[in-house]
């Protein structure tokens, strides 16, 4: 993947980054070109060699066809949640270091449903947040909106789907508990 200097690009499990620069460090000896992301949430910079652009998940943020896919998951019903917390704890990690906007959702979705059931542990709120971090940022950042109001707006359609949810599933802590 190619960068480009004033680019926008969704870093796995960071968020929305502007690419500043080029730079060359030197490691070991060893003497590699990169580029230098500034994290927008947070300000923070990140050094990537342009070598493991890809294989380190970046990628443009989502088209505005795209958004508008998203957008509309969002508020769809959903898989199962697994009762079992370990099995949930690797699947939800996979999925949000996978750097897929809609990997993300599911996050999202499934441990808003769990919220309503349960409390959270730590490691799940944790989760939850960042899940809808990345579904936020990413869609003001593609659609060009204002994020409190998208983020509104993207709580109410993952409302829209638990609702639809629990209609169609069962309570995972009544099936946690038989």
């Amino acid at each position: 993947m190619q960068l480009i200097i004033g680019q926008k690009v969704a870093y796995p499990n960071q968020g929305i980054c502007l690419v500043e620069g080029t730079k060359t460090c030197t490691i070991a000896s060893c003497s590699m070109e990169g580029f230098t992301l500034r994290v927008l949430s947070d300000h923070s910079t990140i050094f990537v060699p342009a070598a493991n652009a890809e294989s380190v998940g970046i990628r443009p943020i989502i088209s505005s066809s795209q958004c508008k896919k998203l957008i509309s998951n969002l508020s769809e019903d959903f898989e199962p949640v697994s009762c079992d917390w370990k099995t949930r704890a690797r699947e939800f990690t996979d999925k949000l270091h996978s750097g897929d906007i809609f990997q993300a959702a599911e996050v999202l979705k499934k441990l808003t449903f769990l919220s309503y059931e349960k409390k959270l542990s730590f490691r799940e709120q944790t989760m939850l947040e960042k899940a809808k971090f990345l579904i936020v940022s990413e869609v003001s950042n593609a659609d060009k909106k204002d994020h409190v109001l998208m983020e509104g707006e993207i709580c109410r359609l993952v409302e829209s789907a638990c609702t639809k949810h629990r209609h169609t599933q069962p309570s995972v802590m009544a099936v946690a508990t038989h």
